[in-house]
């Protein structure tokens, strides 16, 4: 599929400052940038930095003055996602994991799964196949936690989500990703654009690592799961923010968008443990 995904982001600049901004699309087998513009109102220092760990692309903005910042991002993106049938998506034994998935095994700051390892055991622990585990928890999550806006914040973590039962895809993502670690499943967090998410934003879901491949997992169950457009995947939400700010601005304005420039579009739908099927 190929999509246009456009982003703009108005800043006030209140004293010297340096921003890392996370909305560049990751370039990865899956996914192609066909082309891609950065323009800022104010001819400023950038330098693009490819992350050591996780997955993601960072562009570093100098800011020596005060005054108005405003950042016009627009690129065109085609990506590919498979279908793989779920009798292939088995657990992988620890032991032969890739040390690259060994980090999403851990607990972290949003997402503690040594906290909530026993309501993931009864709940989920009789599952014996590792994909319809993954699916369960979603399925869990997406009928017994709210979705709503104005209850959490930056600092609500998958242990408040589960005990306030409300919140918003960042707050599904970290969830999912503590319920699956609970269970021994390497599970990530995953930011992104997405394809008819009403109101238009950044979209929070999270990735499991069974059976050799990173499958795309989302609790909200609000878009469809090839019309995701990656940024970055990391631990949780600490290193996949889409703006870190060292020095003093004002935040004022962000819109989003994603038009698909392809004539049709089959929706793959989230019900894919129905299916037999998973999205790679």
């Amino acid at each position: 599929m190929k999509f246009e995904v456009k982003t703009k982001i108005v800043y006030e600049v209140l004293a010297p400052s340096t921003l890392i901004l996370n909305v560049q699309p990751l370039k990865s087998a899956g996914q192609f940038l066909v082309t891609e513009h950065m323009e800022l109102n104010n001819p400023l220092k950038m330098i693009e930095l490819l992350a050591i760990t996780g997955e993601k692309r960072f562009k570093v903005i100098e800011i020596p003055d005060k005054g108005s910042l405003l950042i016009n991002y627009t690129a065109v993106v085609e990506t590919e996602v498979r279908a793989i049938p779920a009798a292939y998506l088995d657990d992988v034994p620890i032991a032969h994991l890739p040390v690259s998935a060994l980090l999403y095994l851990n607990p972290s700051r949003y997402c503690q799964s040594d906290r909530l390892y026993k309501f993931a055991f009864h709940k989920f622990g009789h599952i014996d196949h590792a994909f319809y585990k993954v699916m369960a928890i979603r399925d869990w999550i997406y009928a017994n936690i709210e979705y709503s806006g104005g209850y959490t914040n930056a600092q609500t973590s998958a242990y408040d989500t589960i005990t306030e039962q409300i919140g918003v895809c960042r707050d599904f993502a970290h969830l999912g990703v503590t319920l699956c670690r609970a269970l021994t499943i390497p599970a990530r967090y995953f930011t992104g654009y997405a394809y008819q998410l009403q109101p238009a934003d950044f979209h929070a879901c999270f990735e499991v690592y069974i059976g050799g491949y990173w499958i795309i997992v989302d609790a909200t169950k609000l878009v469809p799961l090839n019309g995701l457009i990656k940024i970055a995947t990391g631990v949780d939400a600490t290193d996949t923010a889409f703006a870190s700010i060292f020095g003093n601005l004002q935040f004022v304005q962000l819109d989003v968008a994603v038009n698909l420039m392809d004539k049709e579009f089959c929706y793959a739908d989230q019900y894919t443990a129905e299916q037999g099927y998973a999205y790679v």
